[in-house]
């Protein structure tokens, strides 16, 4: 199974200079801070409730309700089946700002149809293809459950930055001399550092961890 999130490459590719950290928020009040990246709720079921969405429960238009307004397509890189997601640009996860992509839990078939009646396809440099759904495809799609989330911060992330928020992790795989996998598989997170780019934060429900750890397995060694 790919890592989830085809259009990973193109995502980055296509980010801005990195930002900073969003201002702190006013804390006068007492309020306690919600939806930060690194309050993960793991559930009895096996399923985790993280950036207000239960992964699994929620859908797609849930998310659209959390984040407003995002691009809902097909994606698929070279090579791989493609998966139905949802990209927001402008996310705050507390007080920090990042962008969103969501991905839907839908068969094999069910895409395969999505695709034949995709209006529009565009390629990217990276040989990655994004569909526009059909107009009478969008209930069906809006209502399809949260597979996955990936969260790309605006602000840098670095070893000491996530061991301080999210503790050791449970493993380290690094695939390359620029990327290193942090899992987290009794919370379902992988937070991967580049060296190079931008940092991401991908989501599973904890039962699920197993799908995206498998990958890395043959693509770096286990520190």
């Amino acid at each position: 199974m790919k890592l989830f999130f085809a259009a990973l490459a193109v995502i980055i590719a296509i980010l801005f200079a990195p930002m900073v950290l969003s201002p702190a928020p006013d804390n006068s009040h007492g309020k306690p801070v919600e939806g930060l990246p690194w309050q993960i709720e793991a559930l009895p079921d096996g399923t985790s409730r993280v950036l207000g969405l239960a992964l699994g429960t929620a859908t797609l238009n849930d998310a659209r309700a959390r984040f407003g307004d995002g691009e809902l397509a097909l994606v698929a890189a070279q090579d791989e089946t493609e998966s139905l997601e949802m990209y927001f640009t402008d996310v705050t996860a507390g007080v920090i700002t990042g962008k969103v992509v969501v991905t839907g839990a839908m068969g094999a078939a069910d895409l395969a149809a999505l695709r034949q009646r995709a209006t529009k396809t565009e390629y990217m440099a990276s040989g990655t293809k994004k569909s526009q759904l059909a107009d009478q495809d969008l209930p069906a799609a809006y209502a399809t459950p949260v597979r996955a989330l990936a969260f790309i911060p605006s602000v840098n992330l670095d070893e000491a930055m996530v061991i301080q928020r999210f503790g050791q992790p449970g493993e380290r795989i690094r695939v390359s001399d620029k990327l290193e996998h942090f899992l987290y598989p009794e919370r379902g997170l992988d937070v991967v550092l580049d060296a190079d780019g931008k940092e991401l934060l991908q989501y599973v429900a904890p039962r699920d961890f197993a799908k995206l750890r498998e990958p890395l397995i043959s693509e770096g060694a286990t520190k």
